[in-house]
């Protein structure tokens, strides 16, 4: 004997839409976060009344507008490409329906310096005859560790 559900309806706030999609769009890479399209929205986030970088909007089927922030050094179209098909897949997988249209904003690029560690104790190469500093190509390098090149 099989189960059904039974029939009925769901709804979903576009609240709990714009929530999907912030954490599939946080999660994808060379997203720095979410831009500010509105004076107003400054006042928005600040109360954290919501993201102004999302809209939602329930027409038809859903249609998502997206204003982000972009790493810079990255390939926009790349980053833009991605977080359309995660958003798509998100929508799909948590609401079981098709977006109609997924339009990305990218309103800047923000650059993000890496920082280099400093060596400490653990890092430099002593005990080995090597004394902390290595040079000469690789043969003679992978010679002194006791390796082939």
């Amino acid at each position: 004997m099989t189960l059904r559900p039974p029939a009925g309806r769901s709804a979903v706030t576009r609240r709990a839409i714009a929530d999907i999609v912030r954490s599939s769009v946080r999660g994808s890479y060379g997203v720095v976060g979410f831009a500010t399209p509105t004076l107003g929205g400054h006042l928005v986030r600040a109360l954290r009344l919501g993201e102004p970088g999302i809209r939602v909007a329930i027409d038809d089927g859903v249609s998502i507008e997206l204003h982000l922030l972009v790493a810079s050094g990255l390939p926009i179209s790349e980053v833009a490409r991605q977080v359309d098909s995660a958003v798509r897949y998100a929508l799909r997988r948590d609401l079981g329906r098709q977006t109609v249209r997924v339009t990305v904003h990218v309103d800047g690029l923000e650059y993000q310096p890496g920082r280099v560690p400093e060596p400490g104790p653990a890092d430099t190469l002593t005990g080995d005859g090597l004394d902390g500093e290595v040079d000469g190509d690789v043969e003679t390098v992978s010679h002194r560790i006791g390796g082939a090149a």
